[in-house]
């Protein structure tokens, strides 16, 4: 691995995503500074250029996790103009997207240290970002605010068991054409906004 003078100057964020990955890898335990500085191929004193200390590198990763794992899904999934394909685009990109596993593994991380004192506002306040985001699809769909939080709601809790599973049980998952003809029945139960509402 390249070390920090051959690859130049380290920043705050190469600092933040190796810690965001050092969570998928081992949780929060894992963000610590000398082993991710080996990663990195950095000193510590590049660390201390860029942050007062560990909490306020695990800050800066849940920001990153925040950024890139909502907001940049949300605005992929809004280059669709019909909310009912963005919902469905939605949930395939994150069930089925290219980095899948990487991200479940982080996501699974932070639900699981949801009562640490740095995680928690951040999982709280993804959750309710993204549940948000869907109900106003739903809502878009002329599904009214009360009964489109419920329909996000399931979404969302849909969504988490799929990604418990991939990482806790995956061989209870279909595979191959079963996997398809499940996701296409969980997509037509998302968007079924009939007499539910």
């Amino acid at each position: 691995m390249a070390n920090e003078k051959t690859r130049g100057r380290l920043t705050a964020g190469d600092w933040a995503r190796a810690a965001l990955t050092a969570i998928g890898d081992g949780g929060i335990a894992a963000v610590a500074v000398e082993p991710i500085a080996a990663r990195l191929g950095a000193t510590k004193g590049s660390f201390y250029w860029h942050f007062a200390n560990r909490d306020a590198l695990v800050e800066a990763a849940l920001r990153l996790w925040e950024q890139q794992h909502t907001e940049a899904v949300i605005a992929r999934v809004e280059e669709e103009p019909d909310p009912r394909a963005r919902i469905r685009r939605l949930f395939l990109d994150v069930t089925t997207g290219g980095t899948e596993a990487v991200e479940n593994r982080i996501e699974v991380a932070l639900l699981a240290a949801a009562a640490h004192p740095l995680v928690a506002p951040a999982v709280g306040r993804v959750t309710e970002r993204r549940i948000a985001y869907v109900a106003d699809l739903y809502e878009e769909l002329g599904v009214p605010p009360a009964p489109a939080r419920r329909h996000a709601l399931l979404a969302f809790t849909t969504w988490m068991g799929h990604t418990q599973l991939v990482h806790a049980a995956p061989g209870v998952l279909p595979t191959g054409e079963d996997a398809s003809a499940y996701l296409d029945f969980v997509l037509d139960s998302l968007v079924d906004t009939g007499e539910r509402s």
